[in-house]
């Protein structure tokens, strides 16, 4: 059980994500005490503020045993690196190459764990939220950009990279045969055409400000239930979790479920009469990444416990 009340190890958490960062410091993943919102500007200011926070938050609460810091990508995760801590090509202006880790280990002599935005709320989650009794989960964010993870993952060392599942190439809707995409790199993957800049970029507004008969939230969900078929296949998860902003539009899930059963076509018999269960909304709403970092915090410090024993 984890610690509660007064005297509680304290854990620091970031969630860094394309608009904003969420920072907050907990006696445990669902137990915050403290938390803030920083508008995601260039590297260096947004780093600064968290900096901050973490500190300031310390003088009122005492001291942070542990930082999860889960941050959208690419990243390099790999600890021999020389370049770990870094953001990799990455379609946001000004943060490719930015070390976006040394900040924190400039401020805080404790151990720092470092993930992913889309694995840590895949964890959270799995552990807390709509992955409770299942054996896997995959979590999908789609919002500023599309990412998707997988827990757990056998991936523990060795790998090249994490996963960037926003950058699989989807068949084009015969409704949408002109727009270029968005993504720099790829044009028209799937965070090409279905991230909520895509979105904006083609038709001018968000997918709720859409008028009711456009033909939008069907076009985003039918690249979004290619994603979650592929998912399903390649990966054989017991859930799969669509989070994010442009998942808030009220029919997005029940489009994308009609859509991933669509390109499935029965080929997979379990979830036939299933699929409503299979494909879902996060259970902890968009506090899902922010749990994910306090849990990678609180693993880090158990870890670090069990070497020094």
């Amino acid at each position: 059980m984890p610690e509660t009340g007064i005297g509680a190890t304290l854990y620091g958490g970031i969630e860094g994500g394309g608009t904003k960062f969420v920072c907050a410091v907990g006696r445990s993943a669902v137990e915050i005490v403290d938390s803030a919102s920083i508008p995601t500007t260039e590297p260096r200011a947004t780093l600064a503020e968290c900096v901050r926070f973490l500190a300031s938050a310390q003088d009122r609460h005492g001291p942070i045993a542990a930082i999860g810091f889960s941050c959208f990508g690419p990243l390099e995760l790999r600890r021999e690196a020389k370049n770990y801590g870094c953001v990799l090509s990455t379609p946001k202006p000004g943060w490719s190459r930015a070390n976006v880790l040394e900040p924190l280990q400039s401020a805080f002599d404790v151990p720092l764990a470092f993930d992913t935005d889309v694995a840590a709320a895949a964890l959270a989650e799995w552990r807390l939220g709509a992955g409770q009794g299942f054996g896997s989960l995959a979590y999908v964010t789609v919002g500023t950009g599309i990412g998707g993870a997988v827990v757990p993952t056998d991936f523990v060392s060795g790998r090249l990279m994490h996963a960037e599942m926003g950058h699989i190439p989807v068949r084009r809707d015969p409704r949408d045969p002109d727009f270029a995409g968005v993504c720099p790199f790829h044009g028209d993957c799937l965070e090409g055409l279905a991230s909520g800049p895509a979105i904006v970029e083609r038709w001018g507004r968000p997918l709720d400000a859409l008028p009711a008969v456009h033909p939008g939230p069907s076009i985003v969900a039918g690249y979004l239930g290619q994603m979650a078929a592929s998912i399903a296949l390649m990966h054989c998860v017991e859930r799969i979790v669509f989070g994010g902003g442009v998942m808030s539009h009220p029919a997005m899930h029940a489009l994308v479920r009609e859509a991933a059963a669509r390109y499935l076509n029965a080929y997979i018999e379990v979830l036939e009469d299933n699929v409503t269960d299979y494909i879902c909304a996060p259970a902890l709403g968009n506090r899902a990444g922010i749990a994910g970092a306090l849990l990678l915090a609180q693993s880090e410090h158990a870890l670090r416990g069990a070497s020094e024993a």
